[in-house]
């Protein structure tokens, strides 16, 4: 599959650590009046005029923007009191009009802890449908997270509901609805082909701490003389690696020859985990490249000055030591959705020029672009270490997850931010969404068609195709991010 009329963005919202041969040295700029109470102001102007990937698009982030002066000091000052509250700030004094991802959190605590997929959940996963010409949503369930308060009720995969504390559910009011720590579901059912309010109600509690494991189903199926692996996995999280690699240490054992990927809800998360992946299905030829990132013109100065690179190639071993399992496919089925994004994309969008990835589903999400943590700890160059959380700044809990730029494949190509376009379009069925795992299940009985090659007297048609309005990663601090974890080039 190879893609070079299509697009996307694959938002990599990036943590970078940095050691002392990677550190980089943000010139003094001008400071505010710090009678003003604008230090959180301070801070994002000053990080965004570094990190930012559009900084020099942006002219309110320009380098002499404001002097160092007297005269400078005070028009700065002025300038971050236009906006009192800090997010408005930098939603419209600093983002370039093209920038539909960067965001900002008020506290960096949570942001980080979500990066390990840590959050504060009732472990329901969902997405909400939007009728055409209609003010109304309405729910349907993807999956329930083991452990979490969802689990212990009569709720799964395939459930409608279309209100919320017994308020049906709109374009108006479903953030505010959906936001509480505790809600009670108003649960529905399809008659008549329409989605209708049954009157069953289930109430659900967030709890704090929540952390998914993305490894959410391996199986291997025996079909017709081929040993088929597949895997659910719904986040590139680095805690997860060894984990990882014990799963295609599985397939490797079990002799599989092919292998369904089914990233369908996966928005995304570590690059370096991605590569980790991509390494394991396909090749552990460390001189082989995997992507190439590209930065604003300070980053790429700063990493050329450091020596450092900005490629990552495929790798022989995780960040543990521990020898890759690779199956080394040169055929690869991806299921993917509208809720595949970001490192999803990244993985397709890298495996392209080594292997044939036949993507099954719909278009993705489409993010190519990547951020950065950034907290406020100047002399670590506003960058989020955890081994600094003691240096960040008392005052200032705000986090920036700015776009930092952008990553292409060994091909060059990273033009994807219209989504990646599926080589075998099918979307799911709202009225058959299937069991993961279940040879039945729509998706997952096409790739087993195109592997064991005989047609399946089997219907494929879509009674109600899903175009999801929103879904429920997009509820959380990181939503549909990609971070990466150096700027160094790693082997």
């Amino acid at each position: 599959m190879k893609y070079f009329k299509i697009g996307i963005i694959l938002f990599l919202f990036a943590t970078i650590s940095c050691s002392k041969d990677d550190e980089i040295t943000i010139p003094r700029s001008v400071d505010p009046d710090p009678s003003a109470g604008v230090g959180v102001q301070d801070f994002m102007w000053k990080a965004m005029n570094y990190w930012y990937f559009w900084q020099a698009e942006v002219p309110n982030l320009a380098d002499d923007k404001f002097p160092v002066t007297a005269e400078g000091s005070e028009a700065y000052t002025q300038f971050l009191l236009s906006e009192e509250n800090p997010a408005d700030f930098f939603n419209n004094q600093l983002k370039f009009a093209d920038d539909r991802f960067s965001r900002s959190n008020e506290d960096y605590r949570v942001l980080t802890q979500s990066l390990s997929g840590i959050t504060k959940s009732n472990g329901l996963k969902f997405a909400l449908i939007n009728p055409i010409g209609t003010n109304d949503l309405f729910g349907y369930v993807r999956y329930v997270i083991a452990g979490s308060d969802a689990s212990t009720k009569d709720i799964d995969r395939g459930d409608l509901f279309t209100g919320i504390n017994g308020q049906m559910l709109t374009l108006d009011n479903y953030t505010e609805l959906l936001s509480g720590d505790s809600y009670t579901l108003n649960m529905a059912s399809f008659e008549n082909e329409e989605v209708t309010t049954n009157g069953e109600e289930i109430t659900l509690t967030k709890q704090e701490g929540l952390q998914e494991d993305p490894i959410f189903l391996e199986k291997t199926f025996e079909i017709q003389g081929k040993i088929i692996g597949y895997l659910v996995f719904h986040q590139f999280l680095d805690e997860y690696d060894e984990d990882l690699n014990a799963v295609f240490g599985r397939f490797k054992s079990a002799g599989v020859t092919d292998l369904i990927l089914d990233l369908r809800y996966n928005p995304g998360g570590s690059v370096n985990t991605t590569v980790l992946l991509a390494s394991m299905i396909h090749s552990t030829n460390v001189n082989d490249l995997f992507l190439k990132a590209k930065w604003n013109e300070k980053q790429l100065q700063a990493i050329a000055d450091r020596g450092s690179d900005v490629r990552r190639f495929f790798k022989s071993k995780t960040p543990a030591g521990t020898g890759i399992n690779s199956l080394g496919l040169n055929k690869v089925y991806v299921l993917a959705t509208k809720g595949s994004a970001s490192a999803s994309e990244l993985l397709i969008n890298g495996l392209d020029p080594y292997m044939d990835v036949v993507h099954i589903g719909d278009v993705t999400r489409g993010k190519n672009e990547f951020s950065v943590t950034l907290v406020d700890d100047r002399d670590h160059n506003y960058l989020y270490t955890p081994t600094r959380v003691d240096k960040i700044n008392k005052n200032n809990d705000w986090a920036l997850q700015p776009l930092t730029g952008r990553n292409e494949n060994a091909d060059g190509f990273s033009d994807y931010t219209a989504g990646l376009m599926p080589d075998i379009p099918l979307k799911e069925d709202l009225t058959n969404l299937g069991v993961f795992g279940d040879l039945t299940e729509p998706l997952l009985a096409k790739a087993i068609e195109q592997i064991t090659g005989q047609s399946s007297k089997r219907d494929f048609t879509v009674q109600m195709p899903i175009d999801v309005f929103i879904g429920s990663e997009m509820f959380t601090p990181t939503r549909d991010n990609m971070y990466m974890n150096s700027v160094l080039n790693e082997k």
